[in-house]
């Protein structure tokens, strides 16, 4: 038997986002006796941390969940939190001597692009340096990436992209045939079979919006903070509202805008036609049971999210983020709405207004196969890391 692999992958948490799923669901997938792997994850904490196969090492520099407050009495520990990480990402050998035990790793993963400068800053200069990037990270208000800042995910040995959009920003840098080969486009692993299962549990008690009221439904899922749109989508359910067309929005997810959306709700006065459900570990009943999947994204990298949309057979409408075109075969698989508040205005009204429009989304759904599958997604990936 060849001696394992000795992986080291790093991420910030396993909190609920795409990324952080996708990471799990490809360790779950995974051979035990192919690799040795430590998970490093910065803050001990997240909704997918007991899905993590118990083979695999889980380490962490801080325990505890994510602090999205400024409240008073949390500032000390998250202010120790800051200056410690800074710390250990500065003296990255203090990290590798005491909380990594001097391991000797072969290869060394950032299971996202924030964390490029901790690994290709590694003090093992041997080990091979993997790189998944999940975001678009060009011209978006989180991140602005320079061709300079760019540039420097080509220090990797390989760069893993999940859509074509995010491929040819990266082929578009590349100043030579080395660089070119680094760039591998992977389709997310995600469990199609398990979404069609979990999609028929029951839908807990206090999710029934909608079964006794034959309003049109519209949910849509996602970490709650200014990317996924929400406040476009609530202030755009109450012009619809204004204008006589009686509908109900559902929104799946939690994170540090939850409050700011929450009080959205509020001013808006759509309390009792929109509901905000928070995080929930199985939003595809939701889904399935919704008349139209609403991406009201102002960015994505590939919404993963769509594909699940996909696999549940909905009606789609969705911002034109990267990825969008991808997933949606270019309009034919969805309504592609433009990127703004009067985008999504439209979109909803149209599915209101004439929802017989959205029949032939519906009769080329029946018959879609989708691209790629779990285990080739898996495959791929294992054959990258044994390439290394």
């Amino acid at each position: 038997m060849a001696t394992k692999k000795k992986i080291l992958i790093r991420i910030g948490s396993l909190r609920h986002g795409g990324a952080e799923k996708v990471l799990v669901t490809f360790l779950k997938n995974l051979p035990q006796n192919r690799y040795e792997i430590d998970l490093l994850l910065n803050l001990y904490s997240g909704k997918y941390l007991p899905e993590v196969p118990a083979w695999i090492n889980v380490l962490y520099l801080n325990k505890g969940e994510m602090i999205t407050t400024n409240r008073l009495q949390d500032i000390p520990v998250k202010a120790f939190r800051v200056i410690y990480q800074k710390l250990l990402k500065q003296f990255p050998n203090l990290l590798y001597q005491f909380i990594l035990k001097g391991k000797k790793y072969d290869v060394e993963f950032a299971a996202i692009h924030g964390f490029r400068d901790e690994i290709l800053n590694s003090p093992l200069k041997s080990s091979k340096k993997l790189v998944w990037i999940h975001n678009d990270l060009k011209k978006t208000e989180l991140y602005h990436y320079t061709d300079e800042e760019f540039r420097k995910f080509f220090g990797f040995d390989k760069i893993m992209v999940i859509s074509e959009k995010i491929e040819q920003d990266f082929n578009n840098l590349t100043q030579n045939l080395e660089e070119k080969n680094k760039i591998v486009r992977i389709y997310n692993p995600l469990d199609t079979e398990e979404i069609i299962l979990k999609s028929q549990e029951a839908r807990s008690k206090n999710s029934n919006l909608g079964t006794q009221n034959p309003d049109p439904t519209f949910v849509s899922v996602g970490t709650v903070f200014p990317q996924k749109g929400f406040d476009r989508l609530l202030k755009v359910h109450k012009r619809l509202l204004d204008e006589g067309f009686h509908h109900k929005i559902l929104i799946l997810g939690d994170g540090y805008d939850f409050e700011n959306i929450k009080n959205l709700q509020k001013d808006l006065g759509v309390t009792e036609t929109s509901t905000l459900f928070g995080f929930t570990d199985n939003p595809y009943p939701q889904i399935k049971n919704a008349d139209f999947y609403i991406l009201s994204s102002r960015y994505e990298g590939f919404p993963t999210v769509l594909f699940e949309a996909i696999t549940l057979k909905k009606n789609i409408i969705a911002t034109d983020v990267s990825g969008v075109r991808e997933m949606l075969d270019d309009g034919k698989l969805g309504l592609i709405i433009e990127n703004s508040e009067q985008g999504i205005y439209d979109g909803m009204k149209k599915a209101l207004q004439n929802p017989e429009d959205f029949k032939k989304y519906e009769s080329e759904l029946k018959n879609y196969k989708m691209p790629f599958n779990l285990e080739n997604s898996v495959q791929k990936i294992m054959k990258i890391i044994d390439e290394l």
